[in-house]
């Protein structure tokens, strides 16, 4: 039996997908909770993501409007630390943004290529795939992991959020969409998928900090739709949006927001919920106790 049971084991572990992992400056800060459900979702699908060691910030906060040579380097030193022959994962949208957009403005720049192998001391990876989060669930079936899927999410009403960041600017306007993949997977876990109207419209991302009272404004607004529609909870694309999305709302008794990565890890059986929700500001135990989403 114990050697079935390691040779089964050294089977899962050879047939794992495995990606380089950009988790960016909001999912090791404010969104921690996001990283360490994403971790947990990640091995319960058998995927290994190894994080690009010294990584930095890729500049999306304000670099890119602010100083040119900043904004280049910043992701081009992300880029030049990913490991050659397996994708590189992103989860922040803005991030992804960043990355691509330099990553695809070298591959199209003779000049600027040379520039980053003169910076760098190593060749420009042209094969490099770089990736959303969401691309994994266009390579893996959950379902294969979950028995009866469908009971998974208990019919808990959920308004998908993706924020702005995930429609592309033009240079990446070739690039996959992912709208839509949160609404078929939750519907895969039993999720009753609330529409409401506001699913991309944008949290107002860095006003928050430069002018909170507009922010305050959009995201009353982006939430109050969504309660208004029948919502018990919200699910986010981006880490940065969750953070918008509780820290600027002032409605009384506002719905609970989550990470994607937190309804997919429960529904999959992840036991560490508790390192997660002490992190959010509108408390998601009760909705999920109610539910029958969580034992204690």
């Amino acid at each position: 039996m114990k050697k079935s049971s390691k040779a089964n084991e050294n089977s899962r572990q050879s047939d794992r997908l495995r990606f380089s992992f950009f988790p960016g400056c909001s999912l090791k800060a404010s969104g921690h909770e996001n990283t360490l459900s994403l971790l947990k979702f990640c091995d319960s699908v058998n995927i290994e993501l190894k994080e690009l060691e010294d990584w930095n910030c890729c500049g999306s906060s304000s670099a890119h409007s602010v100083d040119r040579d900043v904004a280049e380097k910043l992701p081009m030193r992300n880029i030049s630390l990913a490991p050659k022959g397996i994708p590189l994962m992103i989860a922040c949208p803005s991030c992804l943004i960043r990355i691509k957009s330099m990553y695809l403005k070298i591959k199209g720049d003779e000049t600027l290529k040379q520039e980053y192998e003169d910076l760098w001391g190593k060749p420009f990876d042209e094969d490099l795939e770089i990736i959303h989060f969401f691309e994994i669930l266009n390579r893996v079936r959950i379902d294969d992991y979950i028995d009866r899927p469908k009971e998974k999410l208990k019919k808990l009403k959920v308004a998908p959020y993706y924020g702005c960041m995930l429609s592309m600017p033009p240079d990446l306007r070739f690039e996959k969409s992912y709208y839509g993949i949160m609404e078929k997977t939750l519907a895969t876990l039993g999720a009753d998928l609330i529409s409401f109207g506001y699913g991309s419209r944008c949290c107002g991302t860095y006003l928050s900090v430069a002018k909170p009272q507009i922010a305050q404004k959009v995201v009353n607004e982006i939430i109050s739709r969504a309660m208004e529609a029948g919502a018990e909870c919200m699910v986010t694309a981006c880490s940065m949006c969750h953070l918008n999305l509780e820290i600027r709302c002032s409605l009384e008794n506002p719905i609970p927001i989550l990470h994607f990565s937190e309804l997919l890890s429960m529904a999959l059986g992840a036991e560490d919920q508790k390192k997660w929700f002490p992190r959010h500001i509108v408390d998601p135990v009760p909705l999920l106790k109610k539910r029958g989403l969580l034992i204690s």
